[in-house]
């Protein structure tokens, strides 16, 4: 992670032209980019957002992904199987409910996909340095 979050803060500084000793965060702010815990949080959680999207009056045609393995009896909250490889719970099949089921209720039952990105984003902002949820 660290890696990556380097990468991306040189070409924040790239695009921005800003200089090495400038804090990062404001740059990032300003560009309106996640750091990259935030942002891999922020994949998860819309591709398990795609897979509730088809639910009637969301205006998504169609299944955009399998949610056969995904939902509980609940559409708000998702089983979080136990994982038993060498991965762990870090493992996408784990994390993925998990991480869903760690969301406030308000961004898990919006109606729309598009809604459901722009509160989570807005949600990951807030969550800052804390973690990725």
């Amino acid at each position: 992670m660290r890696r990556l979050q380097s990468v991306q803060n040189a070409a924040a500084r790239l695009v921005t032209g800003a200089r090495r000793r400038d804090h990062i965060t404001p740059i990032l702010q300003q560009l309106h980019w996640l750091p990259m815990r935030q942002r891999v949080t922020f994949k998860i959680a819309v591709l398990r957002g795609l897979s509730v999207s088809d639910r009637p009056g969301t205006g998504v045609p169609g299944r955009r992904l399998s949610t056969r393995r995904l939902r509980s009896t609940d559409i708000a909250t998702c089983v979080v199987r136990r994982s038993i490889n060498s991965f762990g719970d870090r493992c996408f099949a784990a994390a993925r409910p998990r991480l869903w089921n760690m969301l406030p209720t308000h961004l898990r039952l919006c109606d729309s996909l598009e809604q459901f990105k722009w509160l989570l984003k807005t949600h990951l902002f807030g969550v800052g340095d804390r973690g990725a949820l």
